[in-house]
């Protein structure tokens, strides 16, 4: 990772978050909202004894109406047209909602790193670039689930070449589709390991913070977007530098 360092990411994530906290965690709990959150929480044992079980269990088998072929297949059917329309619900706001949040929850943790960002900044896909937005960053899913088909690794390996392309779109909103793509993919290359190792370096703190019932996300899950943010402001302050260098 060159001159910078994870520890030196994560000093200066923990400092930015202290100068600009409860703004931060407000984002990072919209992070988390968006993200599906992480399970945090153990499963409760039972405790109850077998016999108990048992005797509940024969009640509720023999108050169970009987249904017919035909019903049952009715029912099915009744399910699947349900979760069919459970799913295009959630496509269609992952594609028109979350994501466009996405890329506005990045641009506020990246503009933090230098000076005390406005919450507003989570919504800045909506005043500006939003139709561009929409587009690749459904081509960045759409992407990510073909190469996961072929196998499970080639997807992760993409996941992380297209990791940048929020943190692109946030400053760059008219940007086009193949521009965002490569510059995404320039900036990660050779670094997809390094963000593995800066985000497997928060295993500990997840694993305290599931002692907590998922209360320690409210620390956790900004102070790992600014140090992500700040993975991101190196690189691609280093694609600049070479960019110059390459023009001189």
């Amino acid at each position: 990772m060159g001159a910078w360092s994870r520890k030196g990411l994560k000093e200066k994530a923990k400092i930015r978050l202290k100068a600009n906290y409860w703004k931060a965690v407000l984002v990072g709990l919209l992070a988390v909202l968006i993200g599906g959150g992480s399970s945090s929480a153990s499963g409760v044992a039972s405790g109850v004894q077998s016999s108990s079980t048992d005797v509940i269990g024969d009640s509720i088998v023999n108050r169970i109406p009987y249904i017919s072929p035909a019903g049952t297949i009715m029912i099915i059917l009744f399910a699947l047209v349900v979760a069919c329309i459970a799913i295009a619900i959630a496509i269609v706001l992952n594609v028109l909602l979350i994501n466009p949040l996405e890329i506005g929850r990045n641009r506020f943790f990246y503009r933090d790193l230098e000076e005390n960002a406005e919450i507003k900044e989570v919504c800045f896909t909506f005043d500006r670039g939003y139709k561009n937005g929409v587009k690749i960053m459904f081509f960045r899913d759409l992407y990510t689930i073909l190469w996961s088909l072929l196998f499970i690794i080639p997807g992760i390996v993409k996941s992380y070449e297209y990791r940048m392309i929020p943190y692109i779109l946030g400053e760059n909103p008219d940007m086009n589709r193949e521009q965002v793509f490569a510059m995404s993919k320039q900036m990660m290359d050779g670094n997809k390991w390094s963000l593995f190792c800066l985000e497997i370096s928060f295993i500990g703190w997840s694993i305290l913070s599931s002692l907590t019932l998922g209360i320690g996300d409210l620390f956790l899950t900004p102070y790992m977007k600014m140090a992500t943010a700040h993975f991101y402001m190196n690189l691609s302050r280093g694609s600049a530098s070479n960019q110059n260098m390459g023009n001189m």
